[in-house]
């Protein structure tokens, strides 16, 4: 895939979303605080998201490694 081809696929996107959600009808500030407030949320999702991954995948390999026979810690430490 080309630069072209990803370019006009991206805007191609971008209007599948402006059909789906209307904002082709809304005026200029409109669009602004829309946008503004959905990259908002979508910012805030991807934030959330890594800092429960990261808070909950170091006690869970923790466990793996102790299930499949590693000896880091013991098992009180471990189920913690």
């Amino acid at each position: 895939m080309d630069v072209r081809s990803a370019k006009n696929y991206v805007f191609w996107l971008f209007c599948q979303f402006e059909l789906i959600t209307c904002s082709y009808l809304m005026e200029p500030w409109e669009k602004v605080l829309f946008y503004s407030f959905n990259v908002g949320m979508v910012g805030t999702l991807l934030y959330t998201a890594y800092a429960c991954a990261a808070a909950h995948a170091g006690p869970a390999l923790q466990l793996l490694w102790h299930c499949l026979g590693s000896q880091q810690g013991n098992a009180v430490s471990a189920v913690k």
